[in-house]
């Protein structure tokens, strides 16, 4: 049997990162299916309740583009999905006219609050050290 070269198993370990990232984002989708959620749904609203603890608070929305696997115009919208649905409210930045906030709504956080323990449970199932 031949030794596998550094890059093969670089390449290796590259294709088993997406598979887990796709097996998890697929189980996260079916998990949250009944809630009107699909994983990016729940993490844009998982980083917004992070990133905005307190009602009222906001955040850019150009600080999420970096944290989402998604495009600033799918990233857009999905934010406007969630907004028709009250989950979120997008408002204009005073400081630069450009710029967009975005913030969970009561709804939007009762929501999330809900949906947190389903989300974590699957992120412990699936990602768990095969040794535990």
């Amino acid at each position: 049997m031949a030794v596998k070269s550094a890059d093969a198993r670089l390449e290796e370990r590259w294709r088993d990162i997406l598979a887990v990232h796709a097996r998890t984002m697929c189980e996260i989708d079916r998990a949250l299916h009944p809630y009107g959620l699909g994983a990016s749904d729940f993490e844009v609203l998982d980083i917004l309740a992070a990133e905005s603890p307190r009602e009222g608070d906001h955040c850019r929305v150009q600080n999420l583009v970096g944290r989402v696997h998604l495009s600033q115009s799918a990233l857009s919208r999905l934010i406007g999905r969630l907004e028709k649905d009250g989950l979120v409210e997008r408002s204009v930045c005073a400081e630069d006219r450009r710029g967009v906030w975005v913030a969970l709504t009561a709804k939007g956080r009762a929501l999330h609050t809900e949906v947190l323990p389903v989300q974590r449970g699957v992120l412990g199932r699936m990602l768990a050290d095969p040794e535990d």
